[in-house]
């Protein structure tokens, strides 16, 4: 009876090695289907690449919706004909929108409306066909009312 217990109990032992053994053995398995730390990293990586890649595309867009429009229509409407410096930080500018044109002086403290200038066509008709037109500073000063 003895030797029968004994058997037994070295048969139990036994079994309970064996699946001891199976389960750590599984365990080392599950661990071995896991990715390795550098792959998770570099998809990490990527994935943050790409968020980051569609954040800045659409700042970039959201920011030049506007000249973008503009290409579709066609000609801007709205644009700075000329420009001259007078000085530090002191210009004057004609601008053009459509076939308005406006004499626009730009200062420190702002920019002011100096005159309304006759359309773009009109100027071209009323230059004699042989002379050639006139210089800014000339044409700023026949527009100007004397003081």
């Amino acid at each position: 009876m003895k030797l029968l217990s004994t058997r037994l109990l070295i048969l139990a032992v036994m079994g309970a090695a064996r699946v001891g053994l199976a389960q750590s053995t599984n365990t080392v398995t599950l661990h071995a289907d896991l990715p390795g730390a550098g792959l998770s990293a570099i998809r990490t990586l990527a994935a943050l690449a790409f968020v980051l890649a569609l954040l800045f595309g659409g700042v970039w867009l959201f920011r030049n919706a506007q000249r973008l429009a503009w290409r579709k229509t066609g000609v801007p409407r709205l644009a700075i004909l000329e420009s001259r410096a007078l000085g530090n930080r002191f210009a004057l500018h004609v601008v053009g929108y459509e076939q308005q044109r406006l004499l626009i002086g730009s200062s420190p403290g702002g920019l002011s409306l100096l005159s309304q200038l006759p359309p773009a066509s009109d100027v071209r008709a009323e230059a004699a066909p042989g002379a050639a037109p006139g210089s800014f500073s000339q044409r700023l000063l026949e527009l100007l009312p004397q003081k």
